[in-house]
């Protein structure tokens, strides 16, 4: 980074910080902002502050919203009877691109992963069970990523549930396993929201 001027240096280092961005890619990501005209500059700056600034959690399903309740929870016509469970937000878009459920949803921000350290009381199970308790529901599916993550994240919900008498759902593995939900394709997710079974 010696080589670079400082503002340019600390701009490659932020970038490199981001999920799959390598050294090279932050390199030329930098010289393309450096490139674009200031206003354009300026835009990316207000959305990156706009997202951390305008965002929150949905206080009902802990989706990602502008305004509490997310657009899903507030949805009259959406079935509250039913509700998916799935670890990321990004998982909801998935979803809802197939057009097949008219649920609401549950997300955990994350699996139960021993090795990471993380337990069911570092994700949002017990909100899960709240939400339960105090409404009307019937059938909760479980669509955890089908690795041993999410495999171990739906078989302990899956215990919690038993008791309280609800139907639950397993979505089917027409997913690959050890993939993430938010990659697959809207017929694969259609085919594995149908074809899904008790557990």
């Amino acid at each position: 980074m010696k080589y670079y001027p400082k503002p340019l240096a600390e701009l490659i280092g932020q970038l490199s910080k981001l999920p799959g961005v390598g050294p090279k890619t932050a390199q030329r990501l930098a010289f393309y902002i450096l490139d674009m005209k200031k206003n354009e500059v300026n835009q990316l700056g207000e959305s990156i502050l706009e997202i951390k600034g305008k965002l929150t959690y949905c206080s009902s399903c802990h989706n990602l919203t502008q305004n509490d309740p997310c657009y899903i929870c507030g949805d009259t016509k959406r079935d509250k009877a039913m509700i998916c469970v799935v670890e990321n937000v990004k998982d909801i878009i998935a979803m809802e691109k197939t057009g097949e459920y008219n649920g609401v949803y549950h997300v955990l921000h994350g699996a139960i992963s021993p090795i990471d350290g993380l337990g069911p009381d570092d994700i949002k199970i017990s909100d899960l069970l709240t939400r339960i308790e105090e409404g009307v529901v019937e059938e909760v599916i479980i669509a955890t990523d089908p690795n041993v993550e999410g495999q171990a994240t739906a078989m302990y919900i899956s215990k919690l549930l038993k008791p309280l008498e609800i139907k639950v759902t397993r979505i089917a593995h027409g997913l690959p396993v050890g993939g993430d939900l938010e990659y697959a394709d809207e017929v694969t997710l259609s085919k594995a929201l149908e074809g899904r079974q008790e557990i």
